[in-house]
Parts: structure tokens; sequence; C-alpha cells
């Protein structure tokens, strides 16, 4: 494992294009890149240098501003959700799309890039409208049956629609690609309900992750369902493994006290830590939120697959267990493994090629979880870099380590270098 040396960023405003060969502070499509500011997007071509426009949608101001699949399409949110506008930097056409809605996910590309999911508010009813993305008519256009859908994601296969409502209620709606309603599922009434959703990349297992701390796997067959995963503060499972961070400072000899050890903390002098396996059972550690405060985060807040839909990793909540990952097995059904850090866990993501997950707590080190096991890697640069964020290089061969003003690349062993 090597790393590079520091570069400037701002904001964490880093991203790289979808054929991994280019790395620009900003969003980007695969040949070129925008800036959008807060009333006038900007591009910029790799190809031509030379090449330059402005995106102007005029006093009525922005809210976002995004990519099409083809790379060929900017579509822009106006203040309000009064509209979409799609400009085509080929031919310098312009769509427009009434009525989206402002919620948690309102839009969504299928995994082909062919179609764009949109969800949209009109006579207080909710709706989902179909385009094709080739020229953006209308495929079709449905009412929801939801109180206040929350967000839509297509299956990786783009067979299937998801939709959940509120968080005020658990529901989700699977539709076909012609609006056909395939299911509904609920797992429980009158309680807080789902905060997210994943689809696996087999697009057989739907991850539902809830207010209650759990999360529920449906299947593609039936769209019941087939697994419910719990966070217990006990951990008695005898098939998982419980790997527990553990931190020591290292300890300089003074010279004029050799009798003496001194323990040193600067920036040259950083602590050091390493994965433990703890035997079970073991009592993860539970923080009690808040009740006078506002908004408590708790549920799973966090969920993803791994690439061969083997493994679900998940994190329960920033409030009450901020420090743990949970990964689950889903072949067989069980919790295989538990990481319990020294900090909260800020972010995690797997490797797009190997069931490999890498994680990060806002301190100089980087974490990799396998299922040969853990290890815990002090980031060797100048300085105090504490890693907040972390994007997966296409390949997987490489890492980009995200500061607060900075970032570091760190390039994996592969095969062939072993």
């Amino acid at each position: 494992m090597n790393f590079s040396e520091l570069f400037k960023q701002t904001n964490q405003l880093c991203r790289l294009s979808p054929d991994g060969k280019y790395l620009v502070r900003g969003s980007s499509g695969s040949l070129l890149i925008t800036v959008p500011p807060v009333l006038v997007p900007q591009v910029w071509s790799l190809e031509q240098p030379d090449w330059h426009c402005k995106i102007d949608e005029g006093s009525i101001g922005l809210v976002s501003s995004r990519w099409s699949p083809d790379g060929r399409h900017v579509l822009n949110t106006t203040e309000f959700h009064l509209r979409v506008t799609v400009w085509s930097l080929c031919n310098k056409s312009v769509s427009y799309i009434k009525y989206p809605k402002a919620c948690q996910k309102g839009m969504d590309f299928s995994a082909d890039g062919r179609y764009m999911a949109l969800a949209e508010r009109r006579e207080c009813k909710d709706y989902i409208s179909v385009f094709v993305c080739d020229d953006w008519h209308l495929l079709r256009h449905f009412e929801t049956e939801t109180q206040d859908l929350a967000g839509v994601e297509w299956s990786p296969n783009g067979c299937v629609l998801a939709v959940w409502d509120t968080c005020l209620e658990y529901k989700v709606l699977l539709y076909s690609l012609d609006g056909r309603l395939l299911s509904t599922y609920s797992a429980y009434e009158w309680s807080l309900g789902i905060k997210t959703i994943a689809w696996s990349p087999s697009s057989q297992f739907l991850a539902i992750s809830s207010y209650d701390e759990k999360v529920r796997i449906l299947n593609h067959i039936t769209w019941k369902k087939i697994a419910e995963f719990e966070h217990p503060a006990n951990i008695s499972s005898t098939k998982a493994v419980v790997y527990r961070e553990v931190e020591k400072c290292p300890v300089v000899v003074s010279e004029d006290l050799s009798s003496s050890q001194i323990t040193v903390s600067s920036s040259l002098f950083n602590t050091q830590s390493k994965y433990e396996i703890c035997q079970l059972p073991v009592q993860v550690a539970v923080l009690k939120p808040d009740p006078d405060r506002a908004n408590p985060k708790v549920g799973v807040s966090l969920l993803a697959f791994s690439a061969n839909s083997r493994y679900l990793a998940t994190k329960n909540g920033e409030d009450n267990m901020p420090n743990n990952v949970w990964v689950w097995d889903m072949q067989k059904g069980g919790l295989q493994a538990v990481l319990e850090q020294t900090g909260p866990v800020r972010c995690f993501a797997w490797d797009p090629r190997r069931p490999r997950l890498a994680l990060c707590t806002g301190n100089t080190k980087l974490y990799l979880w396998s299922p040969a096991g853990c290890v815990s890697v002090k980031v060797p640069v100048e300085g105090c870099f504490q890693v907040l964020s972390l994007l997966w290089h296409c390949s997987g061969d490489s890492l980009i380590l995200l500061g607060k003003e900075q970032l570091c690349l760190c390039y994996m062993e592969t095969e062939e270098q072993k």
C-alpha cells in the first residue's frame, strides 16, 4: 500500500470521472466538467480546452445542477422546485419538466442511462414520470400510493423502481417500468418508518433501513421479507467476529531521565492502533440520545452492499451507536463481523471489484475490512491530515482520501504486485 503527497482541495468537492481517467475538484462527466455557482453553471471540455459555456436560467435561481448519464446534458432544478431544465450541449436544445418534487431523492437514472424517474407533486398528490434520456420524451406517468413520497431508486438491472414514503409511515412500493404496481411492503404502523434503502448490485435483494434500528431484506421474486437484521447492544452470535480498535501512544525514553518514560502527543508521534478480536459475548457501547435535542439521529443511517452482493455493511445511528460498523453475510443470512472503532464512523465504502470495505473516523488512519480480517493503516504524510471521507477508484486499485482542505491518493497492492 502506497500513499501520494497531499494535494489541495476545497470543501471535499472532488469527483472521479466515470471512466476513471480524471480527478477534478468539482462535479464531472467523463470528458466535461461543470462548476455550478448559485445562478450560472459553467461547463468546460477536457478534450477541447478552448470550449466553454455558461448556462443561465435567468432570475429564477437554482437549487441544484447535475449531469445526465451520457454526459451531454445538464439538468438544472430551479428554486422552489418549479421545474427541471434539460440543456443539451450538443444541439443547444432545451426541455422543461414541470412539478418536480422537493424530497430526499426525487430523481434517479437507470444504471444503463436509458431512463430517468422523476418524483412530482401535483394537486397534493404524488406522481412518477419516466423519461427516455435519448430525447427526453415522456414514457410513463402514473400516480403513486404514497402520502408524501420521500424517494425513488431504480434497481441495478433497470427493471424495477422502488418508491418509499415519508418517514412518518413505513411503506415501500415496487413499480415496473410500465408503471404497474408489483408489490407493497410495510413492516409496521404508527411509528417512524424508513430511513433509506439500498439495492444489491445483482438486483436480487432490497435492503430497507428504518428508525427501529433494523434492516429488512426483500427478495426480488416475491418481494417478501427473507431476513431481518437487528443491531443489539449484546453480541452473542457464535458466527460473528468482533474487531475492537485498540489505541496506544508511542513511548519515548528520555536520555536525561533514563528511568522515566514520557508519553509524547504531537504530529510527529501519532497514536497507533490495531484491531483485537474480542471473545464473545461482547457488550457494544451504546449512547443514550438526548431527549431534549431536536431531530435525534437514531435508526440505521448507512447501508451498502459489496460488489458481489455477498455482504451488507450498516451503521446504526449517529447518536446511539456511532462507533460501530456491522457486516452481514447475505448467503448465510446472519452477522459476519462488527468493527468497534475508537471514534465515530464518518464514512464507509465498498471496493467496486472485491469484497473489501474501507472506512474512516476523522483521524489520521484508513481502516479496511475483508473476509480475511481487519487492518488499521496510518496515512504517512506530513502534518496532521485527518481522513473525513473517501472514494474508491472504479478499478478498485486506489482510494481517494479527503480531508478538510487536502486530499491524498492511496494505491492498493494489486495481484500482479504480490
